[in-house]
């Protein structure tokens, strides 16, 4: 039997490795000889880059870089042969990184994204895979920007303030400190949101409450993103602010499609194609997936629904299993995921239920049950 494994991590509790080799344990107890490959995964977001560094050798980075507020902190991304740089910008500009009562998008910055950029050309990277989920940010992607050399000027000739703010000063743009190396490089971006950069739908009023914005300072800053806009374009008047997903992390999407030339990919296809999960699945008998939590999310780009729809377009079954699964999570069965199970094996604590020993033994014992109705089944 063949089997390849792609479980997303049970965040909080197992990694996308360790929920991979539990359920290759349980499997191990019914059919011992069974070929398994497991694959780390994630879906472009939080985990991406230590998911794809520990499936393809990589080797993790750690730089120096500025916090959405810009103050220093050590942020990392990793590097995976043969020069392929993974990031999440939420490493650097992420809304983790700060307080409840520091969000406030008018201020944040994607500076730190940049820097991290620097960074790994300088370690000779020239092809980017960047997951932008996450952000603190409505900046538009200026501050990146502008750590990448790129010139946004204030009436004076001077550099505009850090944060979405700054665009309100924002009168020219010059591309001529621009880093050469950028014309060398490719960013693929992982990217599962299609709101345009300005509009009801925009940056500004979908994201920006969520990052400490009041009905105000989101008309303030989808003003300032409109002209920004209108800028580039005098620019780059190929920039569309319009394009589906140029308002992803306040802008930044915006920023890597006028002028970094980027390609925005949905995370999870992202993820599977590097890890060439489609000639894996080809291979197999069965196809392993899951997450901590099953519901009507899980269909909407997640990581067990892009796994899912590739095993499809090979004939292959898949089965799922999660640390929770709820009433809705019945419309993956429509989506590709054949049976899913809870791994949970009786009342506890959440606590308890997130322990990562404990996790891990009611995987690869809920795995080894499910197998052995296999085995019954006449599976091999």
């Amino acid at each position: 039997m063949n089997i390849f494994i792609a479980i997303d991590s049970f965040k909080g509790s197992l990694s996308s490795l360790q929920a991979g080799n539990a359920a290759a344990e349980g499997i191990r107890r019914v059919f011992p000889d069974a070929h398994i490959h497991i694959a780390p995964v994630a879906d472009g977001g939080e985990g991406t880059a230590e998911a794809l560094v520990g499936a393809l050798n990589g080797q993790m980075q750690s730089v120096t870089v500025r916090d959405p507020l810009g103050r220093d902190i050590t942020s990392q991304y990793g590097i995976v042969p043969p020069h392929t740089a993974v990031m999440e910008m939420s490493a650097a500009a992420g809304l983790t990184l700060l307080a409840p009562q520091e969000r406030d998008p008018r201020r944040t910055t994607t500076y730190g994204v940049g820097q991290m950029i620097r960074h790994a050309i300088g370690k000779g990277c020239r092809d980017f895979l960047i997951g932008i989920g996450g952000s603190a940010t409505n900046d538009g992607g200026a501050g990146m920007l502008q750590a990448l050399g790129f010139d946004l000027l204030d009436g004076s000739g001077q550099p505009i303030p850090y944060g979405a703010a700054g665009l309100a000063a924002l009168r020219e743009i010059r591309c001529d400190n621009a880093m050469p190396e950028l014309a060398e490089c490719s960013f693929r971006i992982a990217c599962d949101v299609n709101n345009p950069l300005c509009g009801e739908n925009g940056c500004s009023a979908v994201y920006g409450p969520q990052k400490g914005a009041d009905s105000a300072a989101v008309t303030e800053m989808d003003g300032w993103l409109a002209r920004y806009a209108r800028l580039v374009q005098s620019v780059f008047p190929a920039a569309d602010p319009d394009t589906a997903g140029a308002g992803a992390a306040g802008g930044l999407g915006f920023a890597f499609l006028a002028f970094l030339n980027g390609t925005l990919v949905r995370g999870i296809d992202l993820v599977l194609q590097q890890l060439n999960a489609a000639q894996h699945i080809a291979a197999a008998d069965l196809v392993i997936t899951g997450e901590g939590r099953l519901d009507a999310q899980t269909v909407m780009g997640k990581a067990p629904a892009g796994i899912a729809a590739l095993a499809k377009q090979y004939g292959k079954p898949v089965i799922a299993f999660a640390g929770s699964v709820t009433e809705q999570a019945k419309v993956c069965n429509d989506h590709g995921i054949d049976a899913y199970f809870p791994i949970v094996r009786g009342v506890c604590t959440l606590e308890e239920a997130m322990d990562t020993a404990n996790a891990a033994a009611n995987l690869a014992d809920t795995a080894h049950q499910v197998f052995r109705l296999l085995q019954l089944s006449g599976t091999n």
